[in-house]
């Protein structure tokens, strides 16, 4: 835009206070701009850069810089000046732009604390007995750098503040005798007398160094034998004159080496540890345990005191009858008669008691789930039978297998207690466990009579087709096995069926096939380890569209002339296809690549298994509609014809397939009578099972040996003719023997001069040239073009037995001209023939080729 005068009031230069707060007013100008102002005036620039200031507005196109208190100006630390570029333009795009200059003013700020002060208030930690001297050093600082002056508060306490700011104590602290703590408050002044003022606490901290002493008198006790560990046997206490106003915090130990008491070393608590047995040695005959209880105000290099304290252990009836083992675990046979003895407890409980009125024990308390089954013969004699029959099956019984039975063994005398168990109990438990064993009564029954599955003949291998359940009516259930035990088996496979052995399931192993078997009968065992059981399992097999068409033949190629009439059936060509599984009447002929300007069609296009090609439209290639010569048709036989429209998204459909290689002659422009010819290549595919291993091993075994047996015959043969040939005769004279070996695709004779076909040698890979009428054959020579020939109509008929097949053809309708005939005949020159005057095949010309390499 214009730069104008539109800024009244700038340049200019300002002052404002360090530490001034935000919304301070600095300079106030006026925008000279009566059409109004696009952009507000604003601070674009800074030197040095700043956030400290901002435009406000005052109205009627007045406005102020005032601070923003980010950051807070600080003359000691921050620039002193700073030159603020304010720009402004109106609605007529006239621009302005003035400088303000802001200088900092100095202001006297009160001193500062430093360091920890600044932040908190400090404790100052003083042991007991430390000598008088400086313990804190006060850290102060003024902005301006001025001289500080420090002071204390209350003047009364027994400390000081130097001028240089550090605290002094002034005497020798006795934690006992003299104040726990002080607080303090330090000031530090400037020379204007601007100050400030922190708090700083003093505590006085106690030292160890007076000895503990026991404040418990008794030093014997009496407890009786068999206490449960952690009883407790005395509460040892003791006090230190250093904690006078607080519990004290001292460490309790046992001196001597002791197994059956320790002490707290908290609480001094001196309690059991360790079994006391009174009836067993040393205690026996020294029934009093001596101790010495040492307390300590510090675990190390502290002060001690100790105290000997003397336990004497009371004797107690304390020998229950003892069973060993206490626990019993028999078995019983379901379906026991009454009164079947069972166990004979006395035979493992005694009672150690020396006294004879001390170890004399019932029996009683038979109880427990199922005891009503049981009972004791006596109270004495501890004979545990049986007074019930137990049957596993029964409802009332049902689910148990174990019984758990309690025997009450106690002393017959007085008290009658055991200071074995935590509670004091006075008798003993005997436990009892009786598995009652089950007796397998049942056989395994099937829950149907028999089973049927029907299952689709394209059903995944490993998918499950069904299940046969079983049960046993034996408790607790007996675990079901199931196998397949006969049936499921085909000519290719012993077993095409598995079934899970614990589920039942029934999966198949082997692809299914209607075609060959619609129904399999298999035999399911189920068994309970003891007892077995059968069932039929009758396995019918859907039958599913999976075959495909199968069409001969499936690859065929030949000639035709460019004006063959629309509607002809070309080379008298058809296809014939069967399918396994679909009717004659299902096929249909889509033909879906390679017929370019749809020339070709089939007739019947559907509901037949057999369909001629049909030329739909003729050839234009003068006009250049049509450009191609050569059509290669790739033909779908699909099995779906007889199928709905709708079914035929949704309905399984097989498709086979057909290719065919057409060859259009254009007219030519002079008219070449030639042989009629074409090209006829048969592919044949054997097809067998992948399970038939045994085909290619038995081919392969049967080649060798005939290898060898003509090998064998050979070598025998050559044999024979040396040892019959005459020792003076001359080579010349001498019966020349050749054995000739030559593998050929083919083998191949000239019978007629015209060769209207070329193809490769599979061995030497040289081109020859084929007449497809007399299948004579000649090595084409470089550079020369294929003869041209008329179309002919071809019928192939059906394969022999030897995969070779026959060719018919039509005999042209003119003679061949002499001309052609002579040009013909002037191609065999002597040159190209055998030495013996015949025509040289590529099978003959390779042997001669390879002999001229050898010499």
């Amino acid at each position: 835009g214009r730069r104008t005068q539109l800024l009244k009031g700038l340049p200019a230069t300002s002052t404002v206070e360090e530490n001034a707060a935000a919304g301070v007013s600095v300079c106030t100008f006026n925008v000279n701009a009566s059409e109004g102002v696009a952009i507000l005036p604003t601070i674009v620039n800074s030197n040095p850069l700043t956030e400290a200031f901002d435009i406000e507005s005052k109205g009627n196109l007045e406005y102020t810089v005032v601070t923003t208190g980010n950051p807070v100006l600080d003359y000691e630390t921050m620039p002193k000046s700073f030159d603020l570029q304010i720009f402004v333009e109106d609605m007529t795009g006239r621009t302005d732009v003035k400088t303000l200059t802001v200088q900092v003013k100095d202001k006297n700020e009160r001193p500062v604390f430093r360091g920890n002060m600044a932040f908190q208030t400090v404790t100052i930690y003083v042991l007991e007995g430390t000598p008088a001297g400086g313990i804190y050093q006060v850290d102060a600082a003024d902005p301006e750098n001025a001289e500080l002056k420090y002071s204390l508060l209350p003047a009364s306490v027994p400390f000081l503040i130097e001028e240089s700011g550090t605290i002094f104590s002034t005497k020798v602290f006795d934690y006992e005798k003299d104040p726990h703590s002080y607080f303090l408050s330090i000031t530090v002044t400037d020379p204007d007398g601007l100050n400030s003022t922190k708090a700083v606490n003093i505590n006085i901290i106690n030292t160890n160094d007076e000895r503990p002493y026991f404040t418990t008198k008794q030093s014997i006790y009496r407890i009786p034998e068999e206490q449960s560990p952690g009883t407790v046997v005395a509460n040892i206490t003791a006090k230190d004159p250093d904690d006078e106003d607080s519990p004290s915090r001292l460490f309790y130990s046992i001196q001597s080496s002791d197994r059956y008491f320790s002490i707290n070393p908290e609480t001094g608590v001196l309690q059991v540890t360790g079994r006391i047995n009174r009836d067993a040695l040393p205690l026996r005959l020294h029934p009093n345990v001596s101790v010495v209880v040492r307390v300590e105000d510090s675990p190390s290099s502290g002060h001690a005191s100790e105290m000997a304290i003397t336990i004497i252990i009371d004797d107690i009836n304390d020998n229950p009858p003892e069973c060993n083992p206490s626990t019993f675990r028999k078995e019983a046979n379901e379906n026991m008669t009454v009164g079947t003895f069972l166990l004979d407890l006395k035979n493992y409980c005694k009672d150690i008691d020396v006294d004879p009125s001390n170890n004399q024990f019932n029996f009683t308390g038979l109880s427990g789930f199922g005891s009503n089954n049981f009972a004791l013969e006596s109270t004495v004699s501890g004979r545990l039978v049986m007074t019930g029959s137990i049957d596993l099956e029964n409802p009332a019984n049902l689910g148990v297998e174990v019984y758990s039975l309690t025997v009450r063994v106690q002393d017959v005398a007085y008290p009658n207690y055991s200071s074995k168990y935590p509670s004091y109990t006075s008798f003993d438990i005997i436990y009892i466990y009786i598995r009652i064993k089950p007796v397998n009564e049942f056989f395994p029954v099937f829950s149907d009579l028999s089973y049927e599955f029907n299952v689709p003949e394209i059903t995944k291998v490993g998918s499950s087709i069904g299940r046969v359940i079983a049960k046993d009516n034996d408790w607790p259930p007996s675990v079901i096995t199931y196998s397949i035990v006969a049936g499921g088996g085909t000519r290719d496979y012993t077993n095409i069926f598995w079934i899970s052995p614990t589920k039942g399931d029934v999966k198949i192993l082997a692809r299914l096939d209607y075609e060959t078997t619609q129904k399999h009968i298999l035999t399911v065992q189920a068994s309970d380890q003891e007892k077995t059981a059968t069932v039929s399992v009758t396995v019918n097999v859907l039958e599913v569209n999976d075959e495909e068409p199968v069409c001969s033949p499936n690859f065929y190629s030949f000639q035709i002339p460019a004006s063959l009439a629309v509607g002809t059936n070309i080379n008298g060509f058809r296809i014939e296809c069967q399918d396994r599984d679909s009717d004659p009447r299902s096929f249909r002929y889509v033909i879906t690549e390679g017929n370019m300007n749809n020339h070709f069609t089939f007739s019947p296009s559907a509901g037949s298994n057999i369909s001629q090609l049909i030329l739909a439209s003729r050839f234009d290639y003068e006009s250049g509609l049509d450009t191609n010569l050569i059509y290669r048709l790739r033909v779908y036989i699909t099995d779906d014809n007889l199928l709905a429209a709708k079914d035929k998204t949704t309905g399984l459909t097989q498709t086979g397939t057909v290719s065919l290689s057409i060859r259009v002659i254009p007219n030519p422009t002079t008219v070449i009578t030639t042989t009629p010819g074409f090209t006829l290549v048969t592919k044949r595919e054997n097809l067998y099972s992948e399970s038939a291993w045994y085909v290619p091993f038995v081919i392969t075994l049967g080649s060798l040996l005939l290898l060898g047996l003509l090998g064998y015959l050979g070598f025998l043969l050559a044999t024979c003719v040396r040892t019959r040939r005459p020792a003076a005769a001359t080579a010349a004279s001498a019966t020349l023997i050749h054995f000739t070996f030559c593998l050929s695709s083919q083998t191949m004779t000239k019978l007629n001069t015209v060769f209207d076909g070329e193809a490769r040698d599979p061995v030497t890979g040289k081109m020859y040239e084929f007449n497809t009428r007399s299948g004579a054959r000649r090595w084409k020579k470089s550079n020369e073009p294929l003869q041209a020939a008329p179309a002919m109509q071809v019928t192939s008929s059906a394969t022999d037995d030897s995969g070779q097949g026959t060719d018919r053809e039509e005999a042209p309708s003119k003679k061949e001209p002499s001309e052609k005939r002579k040009e013909l005949t002037a191609e065999r020159k002597p040159a190209a023939k055998h030495p013996a005057g015949q025509s040289e095949t590529p099978g003959q010309d390779r042997l001669r080729l390879q002999k001229q390499r050898e010499e």
